[in-house]
């Protein structure tokens, strides 16, 4: 842990739109792996780009992402937790909104077809809009078309992975049918089937996916579906297991670097490295969540000791112990305990020597104004998972928010904590099923290979 405090300028607002589009650059087998070019939402040559929005806009916008995603993954933790689902089977019904956070290329069908989905990590089925269709959303791309290949299966309901998507009906075919909601209202409902996938040039077979019917909500004209990369059964990267060994991982750059951000399954998300810090997952319900265990923060040498606060646990207090935090790619703020977010925050104002503002929009809790010259001298910040000690970068910590006010991006939380993505920059995060443990590697992101 460093032990002395650091300076980094405060980086433009631009840094943190948190959303990529994945493409394929380095697609094929690379000593049986794959990795894939991501594209950040907000740059120019992004199909999300929207050039009549200010930097300052784009942050504001990614923050209420964040919130609005936060309300609904704990909602759908409390629905699991509560009795009233299981995890396979109500989960889908109050998935995390459906913001686009990510968008991911993968292909379907033989010949393959184009599918624009928003890549994430909170969801396990992936579905796109199919032909025909009774409802859709208006969408850039043409329908994914049944009839026009080779290689589409409808899934029988005796099938495993028909319970697996949660809300499933026969019909009178035998055909099993699927019904998704989020938390944002947007559905998809449709038939389950297997087709050929492709990440890039490499295919797999007979991979299950939803192919929508019906389907609405706030969703994107650029956008088709979704590609669940949850720890769910149906997720792709449990249904690839054989051929990825449940290992992805992705290596974001700050945003305002124009190099692209990279995500790699199989044996190029192999993480490691003198430098490679891991922790386990804990296996908790929902399934589809990756988490962690948070042991605790530190502002220089001051150690803060993440306390169970039984009577501020509320319904999260199962997750006061092992599991009590998620990391997710969806979200970009990090959310902390109270308690521990009140010495985070107080340990911080006694270092540093900037004149504290308050946050006009209600935001964030602690601010300070710019100076006119120089920077702001933020201490290091070193977040404490078991076995794996964290140090996020200081252009992370503290983003300028509005002209002239820099922010702490650490935000407190009476339930449901989640370490967000802005804190994953500029390192490379491998997720490893099979050993059930994520690994960090600090790493510069921009010269990643």
């Amino acid at each position: 842990m460093a032990s002395s405090s650091s300076s980094s300028h405060v980086p433009p607002l631009f840094f943190l739109a948190c959303v990529f589009l994945i493409s394929c650059t380095e697609s094929g087998k690379h000593g049986g792996g794959i990795t894939l070019d991501l594209m950040h939402r907000d740059s120019p040559d992004s199909p999300l780009y929207q050039s009549s929005y200010t930097r300052y806009q784009r942050l504001t916008n990614a923050f209420r992402r964040s919130f609005s995603r936060k309300s609904s993954l704990h909602r759908t933790y409390k629905v699991i937790n509560s009795g009233s689902g299981s995890d396979s089977g109500s989960f889908e019904s109050s998935l995390t909104p459906i913001v686009g956070e990510y968008l991911m290329k993968i292909f379907i069908g033989t010949p393959p077809v184009e599918i624009m989905g928003i890549a994430d990590t909170g969801s396990d089925l992936t579905w796109t809009q199919c032909k025909p269709c009774s409802s859709c959303f208006n969408q850039r791309n043409p329908l994914f078309d049944p009839e026009n290949t080779e290689t589409y299966r409808k899934l029988s309901c005796e099938a495993p992975m028909c319970s697996a998507v949660g809300q499933s009906s026969c019909d009178a075919e035998n055909k099993c049918d699927y019904e998704v909601s989020y938390g944002d209202a947007s559905h998809s409902t449709g038939e389950l089937a297997t087709e050929t996938l492709a990440l890039g040039n490499v295919e797999f077979p007979k991979v299950v996916f939803g192919c929508g019917h019906d389907n609405g909500g706030t969703f994107n004209a650029t956008e088709t579906g979704i590609v669940g990369l949850g720890g769910g059964d149906i997720s792709i990267v449990k249904q690839l297991d054989k051929w990825i060994g449940g290992r992805f991982s992705y290596c974001l750059t700050p945003l305002d670097v124009n190099v692209s951000s990279k995500i790699s399954f199989g044996a190029n998300a192999i993480v490691t490295g003198p430098k490679v810090v891991s922790t386990p997952l804990v296996q908790k319900s929902p399934s589809t969540f990756y988490f962690l265990t948070l042991e605790g923060i530190s502002v220089g040498d001051n150690k803060l000791e993440y306390v169970t606060n039984d009577e501020d646990g509320g319904d999260y207090d199962e997750q006061s112990d092992e599991g009590n935090i998620i990391i997710d790619s969806g979200t970009t703020l990090t959310f902390l305990p109270q308690e521990l977010y009140s010495g985070l925050e107080a340990a911080v104002v006694k270092v540093m020597k900037n004149k504290r503002v308050a946050d006009p929009e209600g935001v964030f809790e602690l601010c300070y104004k710019l100076p006119r010259q120089g920077e702001l001298d933020i201490p290091p910040i070193v977040v404490h998972f078991t076995g794996a000690d964290l140090e996020v970068t200081p252009a992370s910590t503290f983003l300028e928010v509005r002209p002239g006010l820099a922010c702490l991006t650490f935000l407190p939380s009476d339930s449901f904590f989640i370490f967000g993505n802005l804190h994953q920059m500029n390192v490379n995060v491998g997720y490893d099923l099979v050993k059930k443990q994520v690994n960090f590697l600090p790493t510069d992101c921009s010269k990643f290979v």
